[in-house]
């Protein structure tokens, strides 16, 4: 998860970062929107809720929006990953201001068509057609998931690696999700069985 904040904040931030000592402002809002993107994967909104304002309080001392938009994107990101497909609106109020690489990364989130140049590396490969890969970081991975299932593209084998993903680093909101779309579609096929299975799962996580 680290890296994929890092690589979402710090590249917009690149002026900044050549510094000796990055300012506070950066460390704070850097520290925060990992925090609270830890907690939103957790399923402690609480928390969540609260590392974001706080995100958002120390961009604000910049007054750049396209920071702040940045931000407002890796919390979309992880809603994404959740399985929560719902519009950016955050984001969205701030487009205006909002660099060609967030506008394309944006529009990757909701599965739409995206410059593949535009976007974060550990996404390109996805937005040029390729399938998930296991090197990928395991945030990106869940993402470019939800990706995929937005496209209608998403096999039964990378639902299973996305499910896996979240086991393994023990995201509980995003688990739950994608156990609920593996139970789904096992209802689909007729395969009460492996429905069932999936309802054990489900109820140890919950």
């Amino acid at each position: 998860m680290r890296i994929l904040v890092a690589a979402l904040m710090i590249t917009g931030l690149a002026g900044c970062a050549k510094r000796p000592v990055p300012p506070d402002w950066q460390l704070d809002a850097r520290n925060a929107l990992e925090a609270a993107v830890g907690a939103y994967l957790e399923g402690n909104d609480r928390i969540a809720d609260v590392e974001m304002a706080r995100a958002r309080r120390a961009l604000g001392a910049t007054a750049r929006p396209d920071l702040l938009a940045r931000a407002e994107l890796v919390r979309c990101a992880a809603q994404v990953a959740s399985l929560v497909l719902a519009p950016c609106a955050a984001f969205d109020a701030l487009a205006v201001d909002a660099a060609p690489a967030e506008r394309a990364y944006a529009a990757y989130l909701r599965g739409a068509p995206a410059d593949p140049a535009l976007l974060p590396a550990q996404h390109r490969g996805v937005g040029t057609g390729q399938r998930l890969t296991a090197s990928e970081d395991p945030l990106a991975r869940l993402i470019a998931a939800g990706v995929l299932l937005q496209r209608q593209s998403l096999s039964d084998a990378e639902l299973t690696a996305a499910v896996d993903t979240s086991s393994a680093q023990g995201w509980r909101r995003p688990l739950l999700a994608w156990l609920g779309e593996q139970q789904r579609r096992a209802r689909a096929a007729g395969d009460d069985a492996e429905a069932q299975r999936v309802q054990r799962r489900i109820d140890l996580v919950r």
